[in-house]
């Protein structure tokens, strides 16, 4: 094991978050000096700040002592600078909801690995919020370098592929630490309404989710007036075009064929890449109303807790429904896909044929079913939007 693994596996002392935390910030200083030169570190910062030299970058780097310099100075700029390049407009509605002063729990859909959270942060840190604590896979931080640059922007770790006694005391875990953020500590958490990200286009909250987040509520509390204590707040994040739409197709194809699907060993990591520098076209966070009163009204109408949590799987899923800011690329995937020409009016031709050259270019692996796949990817949006 390399000194800077061995240096990782320390800090997981006998603490009772210890396998899942982000770094603590007087362990920030340590860390960087032994990530600084790392190769993906360099692009990093070559991408985030291309004016400075590398040793200003590395001095940048360097000044960090704190997990919210690290938000600040290095993450923050990093994702201004994808904004800039990849992004058309960055928009956003609901925060006038939202006390800046209030730690929050957002439960959002989720469509990029790093980004959903990223833009999220940076319309939090120019409003005036503190930036959140945010959930992330353990597959997604496969390397020493990975980890310790999740932990440094806050990231706690899910942890995938384990046994059920071993998921049920890992679920236990971050259930626990996720009401330390926000009742404790007052630090905002972001977290997916589902294991993974959504690649069909259709935001389905996972009950699982909502349970994991059951487990710490006390057994005299009643469930809802203890996720009344965890301030949720439904969050849609919409992207005009998915940078990694393309990527996704394969693992759609063979849920199609109904075979299992192996993700390739750098499979993450180019969507990763891909996310961050792929065009997005215009993105959209719309964050809720913090539910209260929705909470009181379950637990008025629901007596069973599975009820309750059931009901609540629905709220959710309503809401970011309603929440999801539909675009051209939307409307035109649902009348292409169903041969139709219902929303015309909602884009142009000019859009048109720009989304059908997307589509030649994306789709073109298995045919039909391909095409369908990547279809149903930008229409579901407004099938879910036309149930409501």
């Amino acid at each position: 094991m390399c000194n800077f693994a061995l240096l990782l596996s320390n800090y997981y002392i006998l603490t009772d978050f210890s396998q899942i935390r982000p770094f603590h910030d007087s362990e920030v200083s340590e860390i960087l000096n032994y990530i600084k030169d790392n190769p993906t570190m360099y692009q990093l910062l070559q991408f985030g700040f291309p004016k400075l030299s590398e040793q200003e970058q590395i001095k940048l780097l360097l000044s960090c002592k704190k997990i919210r310099d690290f938000q600040s100075r290095i993450m923050y700029p990093i994702i201004k600078s994808a904004i800039s390049k990849s992004v058309t407009q960055l928009s956003d509605e609901g925060f006038e909801y939202l006390n800046p002063s209030q730690s929050y729990l957002f439960i959002s859909n989720h469509r990029d690995i790093i980004l959903d959270t990223s833009f999220l942060n940076v319309l939090l840190h120019e409003k005036g919020f503190k930036m959140t604590a945010s959930a992330m896979g353990s597959n997604l931080v496969n390397t020493p370098f990975l980890l310790a640059f999740a932990k440094l922007n806050r990231n706690f770790i899910i942890h995938r592929g384990l046994s059920p006694r071993e998921t049920l005391q890992k679920s236990q875990l971050v259930s626990q630490f996720i009401a330390r953020c926000v009742i404790e500590k007052n630090r905002s958490v972001w977290i997916a309404q589902r294991e993974g990200r959504t690649k069909d286009g259709n935001d389905r909250t996972q009950q699982g989710v909502i349970k994991m987040l059951s487990m710490n509520c006390p057994k005299q509390m009643p469930l809802m007036t203890y996720f009344k204590q965890l301030h949720i707040v439904p969050m849609a994040i919409s992207y005009e075009f998915d940078p990694t739409d393309i990527l996704k197709i394969p693992a759609l194809l063979a849920q199609h064929h109904g075979v299992e699907y192996v993700k390739k060993e750098d499979e993450d990591y180019n969507n990763i890449v891909q996310g961050l520098v792929g065009q997005k076209g215009c993105v959209h966070i719309s964050v809720g109303k913090p539910l209260y009163e929705d909470l009181d009204l379950i637990a008025e109408q629901e007596e069973h807790t599975n009820r309750q949590i059931q009901a609540l799987v629905e709220l959710m899923d309503n809401r970011i429904h309603s929440q999801y800011k539909l675009f051209a690329s939307n409307y035109i995937a649902y009348d292409l896909l169903n041969d139709i020409e219902r929303f015309s009016d909602k884009y142009t031709e000019k859009e048109l044929r720009q989304f059908e050259r997307r589509l030649e270019n994306r789709s073109n692996s298995e045919g039909n079913i391909s095409r369908k796949k990547f279809l149903e990817m930008y229409a579901n949006p407004v099938i879910n939007k036309l149930k409501l």
